[in-house]
């Protein structure tokens, strides 16, 4: 039986190491810079920083508006793996074609990564949603910062594939560089591809719990249930003052995921330097991850998140002077200390406060606020850079995102969101067992 489990806690973490490679070759550090000066040639650096921006504020709000219905819909028809798994192919095929990207062909370049970005976050709220049913209460820390080191490690070792490609194109049979960056992004399909069967052969489909007065259609019910889960969150105080919390920092995080290659390339960092350093993150990632999955056992998971945010601060006050190589690798190296505590921490304090039975539609909307995170930032970038001619400005308001949310955050009652998680769970069981009378 235990062996049985930990098979199933394998396969969910290895949807990490799937999809990791997405985030990290495609959003992180080889599509950005190839954006810029293959995509993007024909438009100024900042120019092409600030598209950049939009199109990740496109994919967000398109994600942030599906997500909500699309959980709720997947509880209701227990479809959560048939949803992860048409999102998954949209991301795929999108990331698959963009090996056709050419000099100047940025619109193209920015559908295909929109239609990917769309893919790879649509999927990632079935994902994070299967998370309450694989791991036990007792280890659902650990199980979410172990999902996120498992992808760190598959995202890393595939980026130091595509980097080698990248620098020595002839050790490959490949012409030059750009073209090693175009097969790279087919590398990221395959691979995303490949490592998600182990979550569809191996993790099973969450039984679907349709409520008395619910309509047998999943969408009208989706949408009954949408009205619900408002109501719902809004019972949930503590849960719904630390959705404000992560709204805040989160756009924090996901601005500098997107947005620090770019920048790079727009002061003239050179690439080997921005994929070098962005590959460092992600190995030393993995150790820095696993540990902060243990940290909430001596501080708690709100304070382990705190401190996490405290680095962030000073991140971000350091990268508004960056200029050198050198300054790049040692944010890189600071970033790679708290970005993957942070995302697994939040996801498992989220996950502990909410109904296991409801957990796609109260995923969809943990993911709602990632991705409205994910809208404000980059635009900023793109507004900014765009008024002022340089993008500089905008790392400067960042640092308001990380305050705001570490203010929200500490005001948040861990152990009341868990209880009022167990009592309304327990409420549901009795309800539903009246149904079936």
């Amino acid at each position: 039986m235990q062996k049985d489990h930990n098979r199933i806690l394998r396969s969910w973490k290895m949807y990490d190491w799937a999809n990791s490679a997405f985030a990290t070759t495609i959003m992180a550090a080889v599509l950005p810079e190839f954006y810029s000066s293959v995509a993007g040639s024909t438009l100024d650096s900042t120019t092409a920083t600030s598209y950049w921006g939009y199109a990740n504020t496109i994919a967000m709000l398109v994600i942030a508006v599906a997500a909500p219905i699309l959980g709720a819909i997947g509880d209701h028809s227990g479809g959560k793996k048939l949803f992860l798994g048409g999102f998954a192919a949209l991301g795929i095929s999108a990331t698959a074609l963009l090996v056709g990207t050419g000099n100047g062909m940025w619109f193209y370049a920015s559908v295909l990564y929109i239609c990917g970005r769309v893919g790879f976050a649509g999927a990632n709220v079935f994902y994070d949603s299967l998370l309450p049913h694989v791991a036990k209460p007792e280890e659902i820390d650990r199980v979410s910062a172990e999902g996120y080191a498992y992808g760190y490690l598959g995202g890393g070792i595939l980026l130091a594939v595509n980097l080698v490609m990248i620098m020595i194109p002839d050790l490959f049979g490949i012409p030059n560089a750009e073209w090693a960056s175009r097969i790279s992004f087919v590398t990221v399909a395959l691979w995303w591809a490949l490592f998600s069967i182990p979550i569809f052969k191996n993790v099973s489909e969450p039984k679907a719990i349709v409520a008395r007065d619910e309509s047998r259609n999943p969408v009208f019910a989706g949408y009954q249930r949408l009205r619900k889960t408002l109501r719902d969150v809004r019972r949930f105080k503590e849960l719904a003052k630390f959705l404000v919390a992560f709204w805040l920092y989160n756009d924090g995080v996901g601005t500098i995921i997107i947005m620090a290659v770019i920048f790079g390339a727009e002061i003239g960092i050179g690439t080997t330097h921005l994929i070098g350093a962005i590959l460092m993150a992600q190995f030393l990632g993995i150790p820095f991850t696993l540990f902060f999955g243990r940290l909430p056992k001596r501080l708690g998971t709100k304070n382990s998140i705190l401190c996490a945010l405290g680095i962030y601060i000073i991140i971000t006050i350091l990268g508004y002077f960056m200029q050198k190589p050198l300054h790049f690798w040692l944010l890189a190296f600071l970033v790679s200390m708290v970005q993957g505590g942070t995302q697994a921490l939040s996801r498992s304090m989220y996950g502990s406060m909410s109904p296991p039975s409801k957990s796609a539609e109260f995923f969809g909307f943990y993911n709602v606020s990632s991705k409205f995170a994910g809208i404000i930032g980059p635009a900023l970038f793109g507004v900014v850079g765009q008024l002022t001619g340089r993008s500089r400005l905008s790392i400067i308001a960042i640092v308001l995102f990380f305050v705001a949310g570490a203010a929200v955050l500490a005001m948040v009652d861990h152990e009341g969101g868990m209880r009022a998680s167990a009592e309304a769970e327990h409420l549901g069981k009795i309800e539903e067992a009246a149904d079936k009378q």
